[in-house]
């Protein structure tokens, strides 16, 4: 059939695309309508890129690399070139006489044809002979007949595609040819490889010996303990370095290139590589060798340091022994200079010595330093070990003996100046004393003793300074003489003769001694003038004062009102208190006086009278003042008496308006005002009792013409009785505001409840119990707040019957009144609380049926919409992810409906219940319940026709889903395998085909997919599906066709990497080899002629050494090209650049 064609050739042409075939203008509908253009176009492309372009040939010169038709131009040309009259430069007309094809055969195969009896001018026996042996000798398919080629203008792609052929036939020729040689080199090879394997085993453990036992030898840290001995221990192992090493490092790479040789070998025959023996790996020697060089480094680094160290140790003996002698010569000179004592006999010339001394000590002291460079010198030679540390040592101990004596020399000389030097001092401070001592005498024998008060206190000033400086230089004299007794019982070295310091000592204390003794006498009959005089002052100021108070006395009155007498008493009381600190200044003047008269020093007549006189002049002025003190008192206490007694009868006469008033209040709040008003009048009234009972105490300490007075004992007896009768008044008065009180708050509380009750009364007589359920809830919250009012209301009430029964309890006026205004209330309150009941009883009816029905008309919703639902589910699962999601819609349906069932029964039995307690309505209640049950049974149902088609549908889309699946992995692996990336590296080469493996075994994994894929297909065919049969077939059919395709060019590109990964590994060893004949084409260009005999010596031994490396060498050359020819008679993909590889390699 047509479409079957169509979808065949669109196969082709989708794999062509994948292949990065390049079609323009070609369909499937062009190929299968006959178009012969495009049809002999698309099979010259698919020639083309199968058969052509995969050519790769490199120019002679390695140059250029050229692919598809130039290459095969070039491959032509490359095996033509010497047969005579044949000259290819085009697939035209090169071809016309046949000699070409020959040719090819020829250079492959000469004994098919006999090319020297060929002639150019018969072209078709040329021709028909080439065709020929190519069918019947290589198997070649005979694409051509003569007349196609000889002709004026050849086709072409008919020649190319022919000579194609021979191409690719020679090309696997070649790899065969290859194969032959390879097998007859194994097993000399073989035996050869097992004899080096001996050699570098025994090689080997030779070297890792000698390398144990250096490291032994060099880790010796013990050094000599001197110069020359280290020098000769790091030319020991300088030879080492220069002589032993090099020899044990060339066998070392010797082994290297040995151990190389083997595994060149090794791999160039494919055999597994040889793994040394334990411990005898290039690595194990290498961390040998480390180790050895780690050791060798450590020895050298210890060597040099100890070298250094004893070269710098002999350097620092040097200066120390230039040191010692210079500072050993300069502490004898010194100890020498400060032995000497001339220091002179006054203080010039000790003080001149002095600073000569302190010259002396400052050079000493600056000299410390450089003492201490010495011992520093010697510790550090002590500590670093030095050999000869014991002369180093004593001498040390020398200098610092001399240095210790020329200190103590010094110090000693110091302590003799200084003694020098103080006494000298002293001597001088006394010369100065006794000088002043002498002029201070003059002044003290003067006999001017004053003429007054003013004249003796100048006179005892300047007395006092004079005191003062004696006292201060007594004090000096005392420690002068004190510091000059300490020189005379000095022992051992004495500054001055003992004798002469105590009679100069002797001498000065003398003239101090009467220099105080007229000092005390001058001072004495100082003090007893200015006694004198002061006496004669303070009596005069006595007489005054006296005279002056006596007056003011006579002049003052007793007043005429409180406040004037409060103010006489207070500037009585100043003066009282003026005239007693007088009285203790007079006594003590007049014991002053006394005290003169009994010395008898002065004229006893005046100072007896003038204190006989102020004696009675003070008698007088006490007497006086004691009079109108007493006076004051009396007019005092009368005027305060009368005063308290005026303020208590005002006060009491206020209050007794207020408590007598007949304001009780209109109201709750007004007699509250008025109760603590009145309260607070209460209280001043009893604060007030003590002070009217104080009045009789006062009126008796009142003075006799005060007491008396009939006025006075009247004003007391009217206010005891007027308090008397504010009291009585205000106790009725507060019995009656809280009588007025109690009533005003009962009728309050009453008229609220009242006005409450009335309210609420008509409410619930005009409410009418609703049917709706939304009306039903909103009564049903009003009455769940008419409730918390009822409960505050009914406090409210027990509050006012409480009130009422102590009101009547009491006996209040108001008894009646207020008790039938209780019982109305209660009566009311009584009614209100029936009609509640009444109505909520109603309503609780009302709202039951109300939510029954609510419940039935949602359950009904609830299952229709189930219902509805289950039924839109079969009518889905287009696809796998559907299925699953009506399947997950299912299950919870079936949990919903497990839930609903017995909410179901509960419905039902309410129902019955509510028919039975009202059957007006029972029609009513039982109909919504019936059609509930006929949804329910209408949902069992539907959920069953729809569980057993989703299972169907299931299994079906997952099929689909895995098939989807797998082909989507199927072309992401094709598209995987069918890479054409071409490793740069030997990495990159292992990478590819590590990856390639791991494709394979991904590939391998997927096989037990495909088997159930296609056991899922059998079933579904079995069973009634609804799904095209031939569809499902189409889809088995690419599947089939994916997976061989994938297969084969798995197997393709594995053949390709591994040829590659060879080819990498060949360009590994010829770089190996290639810088290894760098190193000894190095080794030889740097090499120099010897000029000894022993370095001839070296130089042969050396040369040896470098022929035996040579040797080892070009066996691996010799291994790297035999593995590049091998690879080119395999036909490796590379075989150009193997060839490239091994020129250079010859040519290095």
């Amino acid at each position: 059939m047509r479409i079957h064609s169509l979808e065949n050739v669109d196969k082709a042409l989708q794999f062509l695309k994948e292949q990065r075939v390049h079609l323009e203008n070609v369909g499937s509908h062009d190929i299968v309508d006959g178009n012969h253009r495009l049809t002999l176009g698309l099979i010259w492309t698919i020639i083309l890129r199968f058969q052509i372009q995969v050519i790769k040939i490199k120019t002679e010169d390695n140059r250029e690399t050229r692919s598809a038709k130039d290459a095969l131009l070039l491959w032509c040309q490359m095996k033509t070139a010497g047969y005579p009259e044949v000259n290819i430069q085009n697939f035209t007309t090169s071809w016309r006489d046949g000699l070409a094809f020959n040719a090819l055969i020829h250079k492959h195969r000469p004994d098919l044809i006999d090319f020297h009896k060929l002639t150019k001018s018969n072209a078709t026996y040329n021709l028909q002979q080439a065709f020929n042996t190519a069918e019947q000798q290589l198997g070649l398919s005979k694409l051509l007949d003569p007349e196609d080629v000889n002709m004026e203008d050849p086709d072409e792609k008919s020649i190319i595609t022919y000579v194609v052929s021979f191409y690719h036939y020679f090309s696997k020729m070649k790899a065969l040819a290859v194969e032959g040689k390879r097998i007859g080199k194994v097993l000399d090879q073989a035996m050869e490889i097992e004899a080096i394997i001996e050699r570098y085993e025994a090689l080997a453990a030779e070297l890792l010996a000698w390398i144990q036992h250096t490291i032994t030898i060099i880790s010796n840290q013990k050094f000599a303990n001197s110069l020359t001995g280290v020098q000769q221990q790091l030319q020991a192992f300088t030879a080492f370095c220069t002589l032993e090493k090099p020899v044990k490092f060339q066998e070392k790479g010797n082994l290297e290139v040995l151990l190389f040789t083997i595994q060149s070998k090794l791999r160039a025959n494919n055999r597994k590589l040889y793994v040394p023996s334990e411990g005898k790996s290039i690595s194990d020697i290498n961390k040998a060798w480390t180790c050895l060089e780690k050791a060798e480094h450590e020895r050298e680094v210890s060597l040099r340091n100890e070298l250094i160290r004893q070269e710098k140790l002999e350097l620092l003996a040097q200066r120390f022994d230039h040191k010692a002698v210079m500072r050993e010569t300069w502490l004898n000179e010194n100890q020498r200079l400060v032995s000497q004592d001339n220091f002179g006999y006054d203080l010039p010339a000790v003080e001149a010595a002095m600073k000569k001394h302190e010259a002396i000590e400052a050079d000493i002291s600056s000299y410390q330093e450089r003492i201490q460079v010495v011992v520093e010198l010697a510790l550090e030679m002590e500590s670093e070990g030095y050999y000869d540390t014991k002369r180093i040592s004593a001498q040390k101990d020398n200098i610092l003996r001399q240095w210790g004596l020329l200190t103590e020399l010094v110090c000693a000389r110091r302590a003799r100046l200084e003694q020098n030097l103080a006494l000298q001092k002293i001597f001088q401070e006394m010369v100065y004393m006794i000088d002043w001592m002498e002029e201070m005498q003059v002044l003290l024998v003067s006999k001017d003793l004053g003429k007054h008060l003013l004249e003796v206190e100048d006179l005892l000033q300047k007395h006092g300074l004079l005191e003062a400086d004696i006292s201060a230089q007594t004090e000096r004299v005392q420690a002068l003489n004190a510091a000059a007794l300490k020189f005379s019982e000095l022992e051992g070295y004495q500054p001055c003769d003992p004798q002469i310091i105590c009679n100069r000592v002797n001498h000065v204390q003398t003239c101090l001694e009467e220099l105080g003794e007229l000092a005390g006498k001058r001072r004495k009959e100082l003090e007893d003038s200015r006694q004198l005089w002061a006496f004669f002052q303070e009596m005069e100021e006595a007489e005054a004062w006296i005279r002056e108070k006596e007056q003011i006395l006579a002049a003052k009155t007793c007043g005429r009102d409180l406040s004037s007498v409060l103010t006489l008493t207070n500037k009585h009381k100043s003066m009282l208190g003026e005239l007693g600190s007088r009285r203790a200044l007079l006594h003590q003047s007049m014991k002053r006086g006394e005290q003169i008269l009994a010395k008898k020093r002065f004229n006893p007549g005046g100072i007896q009278e003038k204190m006989r006189e102020v004696r009675l002049r003070w008698k007088k002025l006490e007497e006086v003042t004691g009079l109108h003190q007493q006076r004051l008192q009396e007019a005092l206490n009368f005027f305060q008496f009368s005063a308290e007694t005026d303020d208590l009868v005002a006060w009491l006469q206020d209050t007794y308006r207020i408590v007598s008033s007949d304001d009780f209040g209109h109201d709750d709040y007004s007699t509250q005002a008025l109760l603590r008003k009145h309260r607070a009048v209460v209280e001043e009234v009893e604060k007030h009792r003590a002070a009217v009972l104080a009045l009789r105490k006062q009126l008796a300490l009142l003075a006799p013409e005060h007491r008396q007075g009939v006025d006075v004992q009247i004003r007391v007896v009217e206010v005891e009785q007027l308090y008397g009768e504010v009291a009585e008044v205000a106790v009725l008065r507060q019995q009656w505001l809280q009588d007025a009180l109690a009533v005003y708050r009962m009728f309050s509380e009453v008229h609220a409840c009242e006005v409450w009750v009335d309210e609420k009364e008509q409410w619930l007589e005009r409410m009418e119990v609703p049917e709706e359920l939304d009306e039903v809830e909103v009564v049903q919250h009003r009455f769940e707040s008419l409730d918390q009012e009822m409960n505050s209301v009914m406090g409210r009430i027990l509050d006012v019957n409480q009130v009422v029964q102590q009101l009547v309890d009491g006996g209040h006026p108001s008894s009646e009144e207020v008790r039938s205004c209780q019982d109305h209330l209660n009566s009311r309150w009584n009614r209100v609380v029936e009609l509640v009941e009444r109505k909520k009883s109603q309503l609780s009816s009302v709202l039951k049926i109300q939510n029954y029905l609510l419940e039935c008309s949602e359950m009904k919703a609830q299952v229709r919409e189930k219902r509805k639902a289950i039924e839109a589910t079969q009518s889905g699962g287009g696809d796998l992810g559907g299925v699953l999601a009506l399947q997950r819609r299912l299950s919870t349906m079936e949990a919903a409906l497990v839930v609903l069932e017995p909410r179901l029964m509960e419905l039902q039995q309410e129902g019955e219940a509510l028919a039975t307690s009202h059957p007006g309505r029972a029609l009513e209640i039982l109909l919504p319940f019936e059609q509930i049950s006929e949804e329910w049974e209408a949902l069992k149902r539907a959920l069953q026709g729809c569980e057993d088609s989703l299972t169907i549908a299931g299994r079906l889309q997952q099929f689909i889903q895995d098939l989807d699946n797998f082909l989507s992995w199927l072309v992401k692996t094709q598209a995987a395998v069918a890479s054409e990336e071409v490793p740069d590296s030997l990495s990159q080469a292992e990478k590819l085909l590590n990856h390639h493996a791991a494709l394979k075994e991904e590939i391998n994994g997927y096989e037990e997919d495909y088997a159930k894929i296609q056991a899922a297909s059998d079933l579904l065919a079995l069973e009634e599906t609804e799904v095209p049969y031939l569809s499902l077939q189409q889809w088995l059919q690419k599947l089939d066709a994916g997976w061989g395709k994938l297969l084969q060019s798995w197997e393709r590109r594995r053949e390709v990497l591994v040829q590659s990964h060879v080819f990498h590994l060949f360009l590994r060893d010829v770089q190996q080899c290639e810088s290894s004949l760098y190193n000894q084409e190095s080794t030889l260009v740097h090499a120099e002629l010897p000029d000894t005999v022993e370095g001839v010596t070296n130089a042969i031994k050396k040369h040896k050494d470098f022929t035996t490396t040579l040797e080892l060498n070009l066996q691996k050359i010799q291994l790297a090209l035999q593995a590049g020819e091998s690879l080119q008679r395999q036909g490796n993909l590379y075989s150009d650049r193997v060839a490239e590889a091994m020129e250079g390699l010859r040519t290095k």
